[in-house]
């Protein structure tokens, strides 16, 4: 029987992940993401705290780094989001709803993707617990 993979232990302290194929698969799922949001390379960049060439280079599938904890906490809430996303909604918003513009509170206007992007860890945090509770989940 397989054991599931555990990324963050009891205490829900989010660990580093050194394993190389554990660092493919969690990218791999981050890259898959911002393509079917359509991010700009830009965007998925910033939304990862990666320089663009780190970036490119986890796109091609070459990417040879470390994830920190940094890394591994973006990477969650990215994965948790577009899982509920892919829960929340059938159709278009499924994929488009992280780039559309967005008139409610903490939004002011702006995609969840703007505000991800300009605040970081704690605005992903906020924007997948939006979800979550849109969902019913919190």
């Amino acid at each position: 029987m397989l054991e599931p993979v555990q990324f963050a232990p009891e205490d829900g302290t989010v660990q580093p992940v050194a394993e190389a194929d554990k660092i493919a698969a969690i990218v791999k799922a981050v890259v898959r993401a911002a393509d079917a949001w359509g991010l700009s390379n830009t965007e998925a960049a910033a939304l990862f705290d990666v320089p663009s060439a780190t970036w490119s280079r986890m796109k091609a599938g070459t990417y040879k780094g470390t994830l920190d904890q940094d890394k591994v906490t973006r990477a969650s809430l990215l994965i948790g989001l577009f899982k509920g996303l892919r829960l929340l909604f059938n159709g278009p918003l499924t994929y488009g709803w992280p780039k559309t513009a967005n008139t409610g509170p903490g939004f002011n206007g702006r995609s969840p993707v703007q505000v991800m992007c300009d605040g970081g860890i704690p605005a992903m945090m906020k924007v997948r617990q939006h979800i979550d509770a849109l969902r019913g989940g919190v």
